[in-house]
């Protein structure tokens, strides 16, 4: 019952960059988490490497991610 509440649950991380890709593009992206993966020849599958080693970058993903559906 929690995770009814929990925009996170049932996504995975590629699916909310992909969300955020949508919605940001990567240069809105890289201004709202200043990280060099979302600057420089940006890709899912190098920032998904990136985030999934850095826990503190994958909250800021994630925390950006929140913020946005809760918004809808």
């Amino acid at each position: 019952m929690q995770q009814k509440n929990n925009p996170l649950h049932s996504k995975t991380l590629k699916e909310i960059l992909e969300f955020l890709v949508r919605h940001y593009r990567w240069e809105g992206l890289a201004y709202h988490i200043n990280i060099n993966c979302f600057k420089s020849d940006p890709s899912i599958n190098s920032s998904l490497t990136f985030l999934r080693k850095t826990p503190w970058a994958r909250k800021k993903v994630e925390d950006l991610y929140i913020s946005l559906v809760e918004k809808e």
